[in-house]
């Protein structure tokens, strides 16, 4: 719905160059080579195994200029805060702001404050913009894909969402399972100056990895195949998804990305990524194909092949 929503409304009333590319940096200027980004948190709880709305707010808008092939440098913050909200868990809010901004080596340079009445929100929502500079005015898009191409993970899938559920639900899932929120630009940056193969890259948040195929899938026309053995999952995570009937498939990630890569370059990616400790179970999941256009097809461990389809309905909404 909220995928229909962007194309049916947003794009249709706002539509111009820049923004129908619905990437997760607007590229700006050529000749300065800037990436522009925004986004909002509104998760709950606030504080979750792994991190907190601070963290992930500064995480989750240096991964979209990362994944851009952008040196994340400029963050705003504007802060929506409901009265009656205690000065301490603010303060702790943006301690966590702080810490994880200054190692990111991005600065925070302008923001805005408002407190709403008591109900008007819940506890506090964040947005974040950020500005990075792109790598030899380099420019990534779903528009060089190409058929043959390798899909790449950077690591275990679906440990953010899990660590969100258990603790919204008080549910004692096991003290494995905690939020993968990090920032990704110190393991993907260094990958440009090794190779030029990389074709597009995305980080699979709200929807997970499932949602994230069929965009890029239906965006670009051709089809995603990947293999159910190869897509790494922590065994925690598998069983808790398991026993609680939820697809891992559809859950958040906050601190991978999903590569698209030319086949010939695949495995040298896969060696560079493992170097860094947040790389450290990358691997590739599947290739591109003229195959099954516009589709997500999950080779099984049984040897049958099923659609993956875009999620309908989140089964665990506020998640970032």
């Amino acid at each position: 719905m909220t995928h229909d929503l962007i194309q049916g409304l947003l794009l249709k009333k706002l539509r111009n160059p820049i923004l129908e590319k619905l990437s997760d940096s607007a590229y700006l200027g050529y000749r300065q080579g800037l990436a522009f980004t925004t986004d909002s948190f509104v998760i709950s709880p606030i504080e979750f195994p792994g991190g907190d709305i601070g963290k992930l707010s500064v995480c989750g808008t240096v991964n979209d200029l990362a994944v851009s092939a952008a040196v994340p440098e400029y963050l705003s913050l504007a802060l929506i805060i409901e009265e009656g909200f205690g000065y301490s868990a603010l303060e702790k809010i943006i301690d966590s702001v702080a810490s994880t901004a200054s190692a990111a080596g991005v600065r925070v340079v302008t923001g805005d404050v408002k407190v709403v009445e008591r109900g008007a929100c819940d506890k506090i929502f964040i947005t974040t913009c950020g500005i990075g500079r792109l790598l030899d005015n380099r420019r990534l898009s779903v528009a060089q894909i190409r058929p043959t191409d390798k899909i790449i993970i950077t690591g275990t899938i679906a440990q953010h969402g899990l660590a969100v559920l258990a603790s919204r639900k008080g549910l004692a899932l096991g003290r494995g399972i905690r939020s993968d929120c990090a920032c990704l630009h110190d393991l993907l940056l260094p990958l440009f100056s090794h190779t030029a193969a990389i074709r597009c890259m995305r980080d699979p948040t709200r929807g997970g990895l499932a949602t994230l195929l069929n965009e890029i899938a239906d965006a670009s026309g051709l089809g995603m195949h990947i293999e159910e053995k190869r897509i790494p999952i922590a065994g925690q995570v598998r069983a808790a998804c398991e026993l609680l009937g939820i697809d891992p498939l559809y859950l958040a990630s906050e601190g991978r990305a999903v590569l698209f890569v030319a086949a010939d370059a695949a495995e040298k990616v896969v060696r560079l990524l493992r170097r860094h400790p947040l790389g450290a179970r990358a691997r590739v999941i599947g290739s591109v194909a003229a195959e099954a256009p516009r589709r997500v097809v999950l080779h099984t461990g049984l040897g049958s092949r099923r659609i993956i389809e875009m999620l309908i309905g989140e089964p665990l909404p506020r998640i970032c």
